[in-house]
C-alpha cells in the first residue's frame, strides 16, 4: 500500500475530518444532556418560587404563565383564593463575572419576602456570596423584610444602607439593582390590580347611589 504523501491538502482534509467528528460528538452529548439540564433548571425555578414567598401564608397558588414586564424580568402572580397576595419575580442583571439570574419574592405591601440566586458567574468566595449574604442577620446585610420603595437599597459606599459583600462591591451593586428592578416589576402588577379594584368599587358605589335615587 502506497504511503500518503504529506501535503497541505492532506493536512486540511485530516483536520476537517477531525473537526467533523468532534462536532458530531459534541452534538450527540448536547442532545443527551439537554433534557436533564433543562429539567433540573425547571425544578430549581419551581422550588425558588415557593422558597421566596411569605412563610405565613398558606394554600397559595402560583400562576403557571408569568407576566412579562421587560426583556430582563417576568412576574409570577401568587394568589390566596381569588386575592393577589404576593409575587415571585424572576429577573437578571449583569454582575462582575457576567449575567446572573435570581428569583425575588414580594408581599402585597412591597416588602421583600425572600430571594434565591438561580444562576451566576461571580467570583467564588467573593461575588458568589450573594447567595446568602443579603439574607444574613449581620450588620446591615439583610434585605428580607425591607421595602425597596422606601429607599436604602444601595451599598454604603454609595451612601446607601446595605453592607456590600466584602471585596465585591460591583457584584453587590448589581444584586441590589436587580432587587430594585424586581420590585418595580411587582409594583406594576399590584398597581394594575389596585386600579381594577378601585374602578370596580367606583362602579358599585354609582350603582348603589342610583338605586337610592330610584
Amino acid at each position: 500500500m502506497a504511503k500518503l504523501k504529506s501535503s497541505l491538502t492532506n493536512m486540511l482534509l485530516s483536520l476537517t475530518l477531525i473537526a467533523l467528528v468532534a462536532a458530531g460528538l459534541l452534538a450527540a452529548v448536547y442532545t443527551v444532556t439537554e433534557e436533564p439540564i433543562n429539567k433540573a433548571k425547571a425544578e430549581k425555578q419551581a422550588a425558588a418560587k415557593l422558597a421566596v414567598l411569605p412563610a405565613d401564608l398558606e394554600n397559595l397558588v402560583i400562576s403557571e404563565e408569568p407576566e412579562v414586564v421587560n426583556e430582563k424580568t417576568v412576574v409570577y402572580k401568587v394568589y390566596q383564593g381569588d386575592q393577589l397576595v404576593a409575587a415571585a419575580v424572576e429577573t437578571k442583571e449583569n454582575g462582575f463575572g457576567g449575567t446572573f439570574k435570581m428569583m425575588v419574592g414580594f408581599d402585597k405591601d412591597g416588602n421583600v419576602t425572600g430571594y434565591q440566586v438561580l444562576e451566576h458567574q461571580e467570583t467564588p468566595g467573593l461575588g458568589s456570596k450573594m447567595d446568602e449574604w443579603f439574607k444574613t442577620e449581620r450588620g446591615d446585610q439583610n434585605i428580607v423584610g425591607r421595602n425597596p420603595e422606601k429607599g436604602g437599597f444601595i451599598v454604603r459606599k454609595d451612601n446607601g444602607d446595605v453592607d456590600a459583600i466584602t471585596a465585591a462591591t460591583i457584584s453587590s451593586r448589581a444584586f441590589l439593582l436587580a432587587v430594585t428592578n424586581a420590585d418595580s416589576a411587582s409594583q406594576k402588577v399590584f398597581g394594575a390590580v389596585q386600579v381594577v379594584e378601585a374602578m370596580s368599587g367606583a362602579t358599585t358605589m354609582t350603582e348603589n347611589e342610583n338605586e337610592k335615587e330610584d
